[in-house]
């Protein structure tokens, strides 16, 4: 997945549904029982899994014949070999992951697209002007990063691997050093900084064009095939979570909260702030197709980059890597 933030924390929070009987012509018939569907997230409970929780604590799914169980990822869980184990049905995952796993061999597939670019950046002191300002200086990465937006980086500003230096996670060295800048999540380090007393600024990758989306649904492509149906309700429930959870977030926080009682109000009152300000869910191609939508295009611009950047094989078959099927006609507007 993407690099781990200092502040993410990931739970599981599973709650039955079970359908009530119905009376059929004088007769009680029992409902048919909700259809069981196993999400992995990527991290722990947090605001930026509102929608699912919101799906969940607000009827949605079992609104849509689902029982769907929420359970956690991390960084030390592989969530596409547990995808492919058959231990999840769908995963929170990443589009440079998902085409790395097909390049590979793996039937994975993506089904729609959470937010329309990724929420990484890089989190500089107060003087530094522009992203291709930093090139020579001193940057903090994670290990992962080398395989995700640091070759876009050096493509696309030049920077080289000499100034990248290991981060850990613990932003005390950026608060000392005032040359020093570092990478995070817009929802997540400069909100830890800022409770410091820090002030930051922060670029956003997808500002200058890093074309991923992010927090994309991924399932195998057996599973797809053999459940299309459940697929379907499943994302457009989902997008209905989120788009009610962007509104009136209360149902869905409590249950992020019981699932990570680490997860403070503040917090997830700043990155729902985040979310509404640069627009990840609803703006883009998200603004006039609908919440979740994602295009050939799009796809295309990320697997441009990962050839240009080595990463991927010019021959890999990318379409195979994501379907549109089940988001293009959803129109789920903010």
């Amino acid at each position: 997945m993407q690099n781990v933030e200092i502040t993410r924390a990931r739970a599981i929070a599973g709650l039955a549904g079970i359908g009530a009987a119905a009376a059929v012509g004088g007769i009680v018939r029992p409902a048919r029982a909700a259809t069981k569907v196993r999400l992995l997230t990527n991290w722990f409970a947090e605001a930026e899994h509102g929608g699912f929780y919101q799906a969940k604590a607000t009827g949605l799914y079992e609104k849509a014949g689902l029982d769907v169980d929420i359970a956690m990822g991390g960084p030390q869980i592989n969530g596409v070999q547990l995808l492919t184990g058959g231990n999840a049905d769908i995963i929170i995952s990443y589009d440079i992951q998902t085409l790395d796993s097909v390049e590979k061999g793996v039937p994975v597939v993506a089904i729609g697209a959470v937010n329309q670019f990724d929420l990484q950046g890089i989190m500089a002191h107060p003087d530094v002007p522009s992203l291709a300002a930093l090139k020579g200086r001193k940057i903090l990465i994670a290990s992962t990063s080398y395989a995700t937006f640091w070759p876009w980086l050096k493509e696309k500003f030049g920077f080289t691997d000499e100034q990248a230096a290991p981060y850990t996670f613990n932003l005390q060295p950026f608060y000392l050093d005032p040359k020093l800048s570092q990478q995070g999540y817009v929802t997540a380090e400069p909100f830890e900084a800022q409770k410091h007393g820090v002030k930051t600024k922060f670029f956003l990758f997808a500002d200058a064009g890093y074309p991923p989306y992010s927090t994309t649904l991924v399932t195998t492509r057996d599973y797809m095939e053999k459940n299309s149906d459940v697929v379907a309700s499943f994302v457009r429930a989902t997008m209905e979570g989120w788009k009610s959870y962007l509104h009136d977030p209360g149902p869905g926080n409590g249950l992020i909260k019981e699932a990570n009682p680490k997860q403070e109000d503040d917090q997830i009152a700043y990155s729902i702030g985040r979310f509404k300000a640069i627009k990840c869910v609803t703006g883009g191609d998200a603004a006039t197709q609908g919440i979740g939508i994602m295009t050939e295009a799009r796809w295309k611009k990320t697997r441009d980059f990962m050839v240009s950047s080595s990463m991927l094989k010019d021959g890999t078959d990318w379409k195979s890597a994501f379907t549109t099927k089940y988001v293009k006609d959803l129109k789920i507007m903010a």
